[in-house]
């Protein structure tokens, strides 16, 4: 499982023209599956990111969660994460799980930090996607679960 952490200001996707979600300051996670991820990467990286010490405390040092600020999390589906670009021009997203399989552990992840009381947002999954953001800093921050365990 990869994500991509990005702290923002404010983060929103539209679909369509229409805004299907939005919020303020926290962090956009864009979340890719892969075809062999199972809970336990799905709980180590939504741990992860309800605990990442990448919010600014009153002396300036980035020593504070989304649970100790009360931030917000917007989560987005993005199995381009898996796009593999080292032959030809063209990526291939053969490491990417199926549809049915990363719909339901993206569902699971947005769950997941619901439950810690971090108020989450999700994209939809499958559609094309309009994500709107103001990063804050900027910090951005990728996680691996490849390189985890």
């Amino acid at each position: 499982m990869r994500a991509v952490i990005q702290r923002v200001k404010s983060a929103s996707v539209t679909v369509d023209g229409k805004l299907v979600s939005e919020i303020g300051a926290g962090v956009l996670v864009f979340l890719g599956v892969a075809h062999d991820d199972t809970t336990t990467e799905l709980e180590y990286i939504a741990n992860k990111v309800a605990n990442l010490r990448i919010f600014e405390d009153e002396a300036g040092k980035m020593n504070l969660s989304l649970l100790d600020t009360g931030g917000a999390a917007l989560v987005v589906s993005q199995f381009t994460l898996y796009g593999d670009c080292r032959k030809g021009r063209r990526p291939s997203f053969i490491n990417a799980a199926r549809p049915e399989v990363a719909n339901t552990l993206y569902e699971q992840f947005i769950a997941i930090l619901k439950q810690q009381n971090i108020p989450t947002q999700g994209g939809i999954f499958q559609a094309m996607m309009e994500v709107a953001l103001i990063n804050d800093g900027p910090v951005t921050i990728l996680l691996d679960t490849d390189k985890q365990f």
